[in-house]
């Protein structure tokens, strides 16, 4: 059996979560949003309900999970490739789930890339769906926030 623990995030667990991070293929990293400020400046804001994954004494998953009072969001959700298909992907989802709940928070969403099948086969097998009645928009306002995508 699979012992793990999740528990809230922390800056000081930036540089392994970062880490964890880099080794996630198709991962999308952004330079100013994704440095030691700007998940600071994430978890200030949201203090409970990003969860990190414990097992073996290193953390082995991640969600960034926040809200503007009314959504609720997931951000990087992974588990490193060597501790998947136990639970922890759930367990941490749910975790943000309860969290979301204890701020009044009744929606969540969440981005997976089209070319992630990983993921969007993770989030199909939970019962979350896809929607296909709504186009998704963005508008980059610093173009120093520059996405890399892991290989």
């Amino acid at each position: 059996m699979c012992t793990f623990e999740i528990r809230p995030m922390t800056i000081e667990d930036f540089e392994e979560v970062h880490e964890l991070w880099m080794h996630i293929s198709g991962f999308g990293i952004r330079s100013v949003d994704d440095s030691k400020e700007g998940i600071e400046a994430f978890l200030r804001r949201n203090p409970s309900t990003s969860p990190v994954a414990v097992m073996d004494g290193r953390i082995v998953g991640s969600i960034l999970c926040g809200h503007d009072g009314r959504t609720g969001s997931f951000y990087h959700v992974c588990v490193d490739k060597a501790y998947r298909k136990h639970g922890i992907g759930k367990a941490m989802v749910v975790y943000c789930m309860e969290a979301l709940r204890k701020e009044h928070i009744n929606k969540i969403a969440l981005i997976a890339f089209t070319k992630n099948d990983i993921g969007n086969s993770f989030w199909n097998g939970i019962g979350w769906n896809k929607r296909d009645d709504v186009n998704y928009y963005d508008f980059i306002l610093n173009e120093e926030n520059i996405t890399a995508f892991n290989q």
